[in-house]
């Protein structure tokens, strides 16, 4: 029997209590976690997941085919404090993944924008990643309870942590945290990161639904009556300007320039460009109705202009008043209500403060051998593969960092 310390309470500690003892314990079976295992697969390790497969967000994403990077990436193309973003990315960017891939015999497809999809199944990816790994490692359907900092007496700086689960305890000299964000709960999404990090004293930032969509107040319910259409629009929010598809939607507005913009609103108005590739000045002398001429569905530019109280007549006719309405369309302003919620959600915004880990380990600053990856992070990226690729540069980072 020896004596430890959790933290600062003296405990008893058997060992017949503990199941397993690892040098590497890594809890979250998703895109980060599965890349570090294989990676470490030399290591003695346990990936820690709750659900009966690994890869469960990857397999759904994207259509089913997974968004796996984009062909330009840039610390612009993420939330997220800049230098941190930029010096993980540089050390495996997209070009280093795509290649570690093709090694591997997987070559992702463009299909648009400069995005990169599995060609038939994201089960692709997940079939290399388990390869790259070890199955006898995994434990599987397994959530975890909480983790605590071990250090015997003797040595304070021999720390090792204790890993509380439905299915036992595991001790680790090393913890690595990728396990994700609260969105897609149906497939398992829990705040476990968080909490460990918060039982640790690192900061979390305020978290919230990311890449989602937009719930609208009363003068927008008209929005749900076009529900199914899309359109082109140019969305402006805080200092942002997103172009893109615009789909409304039984709720209110999603579609990928609404996700986009999700990403940097927190509250407060947004503008949107119904028009973005139209001058209102070109169509003053046409005699064709208003609504032939603005380019739009005829059901979204009637449900348009009657919300703006703008009679739909040829539009040499309009007067100098209506046609300060009719600007309107190119910066149409309103308060989103709120968002989808995570069960819509792409990712979670928000998360462990990045200032608290090092960038060139992700290692915690607070903790030694406490490492967090990928979204539990205070770092996410635009709708197009950049969250993926955000998963698979920090798990590379750790890989090398990781003593």
């Amino acid at each position: 029997m020896k004596r430890f310390k959790i933290d600062s309470f003296p405990i008893l500690c058997y060992n017949t209590v503990m199941n397993r003892e690892v040098e590497i314990a890594i809890i979250g079976a998703g895109a980060s976690g599965l890349m570090l295992a294989g990676m470490l697969r030399e290591r003695n390790i346990v990936l820690i997941d709750n659900n009966a497969k690994v890869g469960s967000k990857i397999l759904i994403s994207g259509g089913g085919k997974c968004n796996i990077t984009n062909g330009k990436v840039k610390p612009s193309n993420y939330l997220g404090e800049q230098r941190f973003v930029r010096n993980i990315i540089k050390r495996f960017d997209q070009y280093a993944l795509l290649k570690w891939l093709a090694e591997r015999g997987l070559k992702p497809v463009v299909r648009s924008r400069n995005q990169y999809f599995c060609e038939n199944s994201a089960k692709e990816l997940v079939d290399i990643l388990e390869r790259e790994g070890a199955s006898k490692n995994y434990q599987l359907n397994t959530a975890v309870k909480r983790v605590q900092s071990l250090h015997t007496s003797e040595d304070l700086n021999s720390c090792r942590f204790k890993i509380e689960t439905t299915k036992g305890k595991i001790i680790a000299k090393k913890v690595v945290v990728a396990s994700g964000g609260l969105s897609f709960p149906k497939i398992g999404a829990t705040s476990i990161g968080y909490d460990i990090a918060k039982s640790f004293g690192h900061t979390i930032n305020r978290v919230s639904a990311g890449l989602v969509g937009f719930t609208v107040q009363p003068a927008e319910f008209f929005f749900k009556t076009l529900s199914g259409i899309a359109i082109d629009v140019k969305i402006t929010v805080e200092d942002k300007e997103i172009s893109g598809a615009l789909l409304f939607a039984h709720k209110g507005i999603s579609g990928p320039a609404v996700l986009d913009a999700s990403l940097y609103w927190n509250k407060g108005k947004i503008s949107i460009d119904f028009l973005p590739t139209l001058s209102i000045d070109s169509l003053k002398s046409s005699k064709k109705h208003l609504s032939k001429i603005l380019g739009l569905p005829n059901r979204v530019a009637k449900a348009l202009l009657e919300a703006l109280k703008i009679e739909d007549k040829p539009a040499n006719r309009l007067t100098h008043q209506e046609w300060k309405e009719v600007e309107r369309l190119k910066h149409y302003t309103f308060a989103p209500a709120g968002t989808f919620g995570y069960s819509k959600a792409e990712v979670t915004k928000g998360g462990v403060a990045t200032d608290e880990v090092d960038a060139s380990s992700m290692m915690s600053k607070k903790v030694k051998n406490l490492y967090f990856l990928g979204e539990v992070l205070d770092v996410t990226g635009e709708l197009g593969g950049y969250n993926f690729q955000w998963a698979f540069s920090t798990a590379f980072v750790c890989a090398k960092g990781i003593n």
